[in-house]
């Protein structure tokens, strides 16, 4: 029995020390930090859209759009500045805590959760131009007020459309 007794402490660091390591495999990513600029077009190291906020205060173009486009679609039910209300959920920490494909199939489809606790539906927004054709500009407007990078109201600076940006734009919504 007394044998038994200095092994405990050693195998209790043992699976504390494993239980760190495969915490450190499921830590999360950073879905934040841009890594690299594509025309324009912000992006982590994962590929998933993001903001670039300078130190003046200068936002990328999809951040600027994504403001505009939130508040001309969204704001109505999730409120202003992605802050929620009475009605819908607050989205600035969705695109944040939510895989970004999740966000785009729910946005794109829908979602319905109807049991005794909750009774909500977010409307389907795929064949919606105005959101569809924006909506990596809202996710990334959203992102960054989920982190707190971007204060409330309009930004007062921005970057230039891009020209590859401008030609998305055109051809998502059918000008020629």
């Amino acid at each position: 029995m007394t044998r038994s007794r200095p092994a405990v402490p050693m195998i209790l660091a043992f699976l504390t020390f494993m239980a760190s390591a495969a915490g450190a495999e499921d830590a999360p990513k950073d879905n934040i930090t841009a890594v690299r600029d594509e025309n324009g077009r912000y992006y982590t190291a994962d590929d998933v859209p993001t903001f670039k906020i300078a130190e003046d205060g200068t936002v990328d173009w999809l951040t600027y759009s994504g403001f505009r486009r939130y508040h001309s679609e969204c704001h109505v039910c999730h409120g202003p500045e992605g802050e929620g209300s009475s009605y819908a959920p607050a989205l600035k920490t969705s695109a944040i805590n939510m895989d970004y494909y999740d966000f785009v199939d729910v946005v794109t489809n829908g979602r319905k959760k109807v049991n005794a606790a909750e009774n909500s539906v977010m409307p389907a927004f795929g064949e919606n131009v105005n959101v569809m054709c924006y909506l990596d500009d809202i996710y990334v407007y959203l992102k960054a007020r989920g982190a707190d990078a971007l204060p409330r109201g309009r930004p007062a600076k921005k970057e230039a459309k891009s020209d590859a940006i401008k030609e998305a734009e055109t051809a998502c919504l059918g000008h020629e």
